[in-house]
């Protein structure tokens, strides 16, 4: 390996309530399956820790490179390993000073693993080896965490490591304008453009992409919710926690409960409502809190649990205001813990963070923009390049709104399509702001299933330029990405062909809940159970799938005529079940609030198709609809909406 530079070591608020209260959304986990590990670093793990040096820089940069890729992310380490191995002349661009990114530099030291029903790991390959390394749990030393991918990059004598260098333009090939071909890199030994054959985005944020000119959206702009994205988080490091304290079963019911192993504790669901934030849009949740060791035996914990809003992941200004923010709150947050949650009585910050925890900014536009239907209905698809399980978490976007989980797949495949941008060539996004709709990222963001997502995308630079032919070429190929598939197969990746059920599978409501899945408007929870299909229907859930329903569909019609209706009518039906001729009323207000209402509602809907054959035979009499009865009604109502 060659190294460049040394480095040192709302629709409105009554809905949301109701949301909360309805569907259960509440501080969400995002921890992973935790094990009963013992943190004390083996004797491999300390001379791993103990070889992680920065070799002396050379002098300069090659003029070019067969793939570059951007990014010292995770994905980025395993695009960069995987081109390597497979023969690619390569280079790794990282602007920090060390690799890992978000799992180092940010200190997010916990593992979201994606899992099937049976509890097999999901993410094998590059992942699995450098999982290994750093000890195979959900938790994971930061040192050795640093030091395990820096080996991955040093055994590949085809990597050049470029740390403390910044992209700062791109180039494209003079006989074809959409073929990226070269980059212009900056760094303390001067600026210089370097040509390469195929591009790798490995960036958080999709930068190369979007430098480019690849279309992207930003957060829920999707679904029309603009200026929304999912809270940011600084990591929380604390020193002298009384660990076997907090492992005393005596407390745990401390704050709600919890639960606690050897490295890890989750729960404190109190805190939620108990605990009074001191900066402006900032909420503390339940905690995550993984206990580590480091190769020295010094214990270090790191809590996931503060959530800073109002920060825009693209802006520099934005993202320190935000942090120094977070900073001042963990200080607070610190002297609660000690005064109220034993353990914690002694503990100590360790330090702060430097930068936070972004879970999304953009989203590029793909071949194929993996929807959240897919995720849902645990799809296969035949150019798949991993596979991924992890719940659909959606984090907070607001103090108000507390975030959700959509639904829990067995399954789900990422197909190669979806790395490869629109409008630009020779170029493939590896991160988590591929291809993928805002919901779908929900779950195809976590770290395991987005480094095999660059595993693939490594394979398929080397396996493009034997061909001559472009990525978007190559998505097209089903020889040659079946090649991708088995060569991938053949390197310990995990992509088997599956078919797998899902939850209401050909039944009459089926596509129905689907489109409602695919805009987030129903959820199912961690074990699809909230969506409460059979159970008696009330008001209150009607509104609040139609209010955010409305909201989120992509129409030119001006819908806000509808979203007003639904804010009048919210409240004035305070029973606690819904009859089908309410249901009735309400759509015909909906439809148009001028109209009379009839003695007859229930035929006036059926005269105006408000509602279809399916659901008049279903409901011959005006009683208590169930939930699955109305979401089938809304889907038709939003449908209309959709083709007028």
């Amino acid at each position: 390996m060659k190294v460049i530079l040394r480095k040192p070591t709302t629709i409105i608020a009554l809905l949301v309530v109701f949301a909360i209260a309805v569907f259960g959304f509440v501080y969400l986990n995002e921890s992973g399956v935790f094990s009963d590990n013992d943190p004390t670093p083996t004797d491999e793990e300390k001379q791993l820790v103990e070889n992680y040096v920065y070799p002396e820089a050379l002098p300069s940069l090659a003029d070019a490179y067969e793939c570059i890729v951007v990014g010292g992310e995770p994905e980025g380490v395993a695009a960069a390993v995987s081109a390597a191995r497979n023969g690619c002349d390569t280079l790794l661009v990282e602007p920090r000073d060390r690799l890992g990114g978000l799992m180092t530099v940010a200190m997010l030291n916990f593992l979201d693993l994606p899992q099937d029903k049976d509890g097999k790991l999901l993410s094998e390959g590059i992942f699995t080896e450098w999982h290994n390394m750093v000890g195979g749990g959900s938790a994971f030393d930061i040192e050795l965490a640093e030091a395990a991918f820096l080996k991955l990059i040093q055994d590949e004598e085809n990597i050049t490591l470029a740390l403390e260098t910044t992209l700062v333009d791109v180039h494209f090939s003079e006989e074809d304008g959409a073929i990226l071909n070269a980059i212009t890199l900056q760094n303390e030994e001067g600026t210089k453009k370097i040509t390469g054959q195929r591009f790798i985005d490995a960036t958080q944020d999709a930068d190369l992409a979007a430098m480019a000119g690849v279309p992207y959206f930003v957060g829920n702009e999707d679904l029309n919710l603009n200026d929304e994205q999912m809270a940011v988080t600084p990591m929380i490091h604390l020193k002298n926690v009384d660990w076997e304290k907090v492992r005393d079963k005596s407390n745990q019911d401390v704050l709600g409960g919890y639960e606690a192993t050897g490295d890890a504790a989750w729960g404190y669901g109190e805190l939620h409502h108990v605990y009074e934030e001191k900066e402006a849009d900032t909420h503390l949740r339940g905690l995550n809190v993984a206990r580590t060791m480091d190769s020295e035996g010094t214990e270090h914990f790191y809590i996931n649990a503060l959530q800073v809003f109002g920060v825009d992941g693209l802006d520099e200004a934005s993202k320190q205001e935000g942090l120094e923010r977070g900073i001042r709150e963990i200080d607070h947050i610190v002297t609660y813990f000690q005064e109220n949650i034993p353990g914690f009585e002694n503990a100590e910050i360790a330090s702060y963070p430097t930068e936070m925890y972004i879970r999304e900014t953009r989203h590029i536009l793909a071949e194929y923009q993996l929807p959240m239907s897919d995720i849902w209905r645990n799809k296969d698809h035949w150019d798949s390049i991993a596979i991924g399980g992890y719940p659909v978490d959606v984090q907070s976007t607001s103090p108000e709104n507390q975030g959700y989980v959509i639904s829990s797949p067995d399954r789900y495949a990422i197909p190669f399509r979806s790395t490869v941008p629109v409008e630009v060539d020779q170029l493939l996004v590896v991160s988590r702001s591929a291809g993928y709709s805002s919901l779908a990222a929900g779950t195809t963001r976590m770290i395991p299933t987005g480094m095999n997502v660059a595993q693939a995308g490594g394979l398929a630079a080397k396996l493009s330029m034997d061909e001559n032919i472009t990525f978007r070429e190559m998505s097209k190929d089903e020889t040659l990405i079946q090649q991708l598939r088995e060569t991938l197969m053949e390197q310990g990746a995990y992509i088997d062909q599956f078919t797998v059920d899902y939850p209401f599978e050909g039944e009459w409501n089926d596509d129905a809940l689907t489109n409602l899945i695919n805009i987030g408007v129903i959820v199912g929870g961690y074990t699809n159970e909230r969506f409460a299909v059979e159970e008696e229907a009330s008001p209150g859930r009607m509104f609040n799938v139609l209010g955010n329903g409305l909201k989120r569909l992509d129409v030119e019609e001006d819908v806000s005529p509808m979203i007003e209706m639904v804010q009048q009518l919210y409240g004035t039906y305070t029973e606690e079940t819904l009859l089908r001729d309410d249901m009735a009323t309400i759509l015909i207000k909906l439809h148009d609030a001028e109209l009379s209402l009839e003695e007859d509602v229930w035929q006036q809907a059926v005269d105006l198709e408000l509602v279809d054959n399916i659901i008049v035979d279903r409901l011959d009499s005006n009683r208590i609809v169930t939930n699955g009865e109305v979401y089938y009604t809304l889907n038709l109502l939003f449908q209309s909406v959709l083709q007028s």
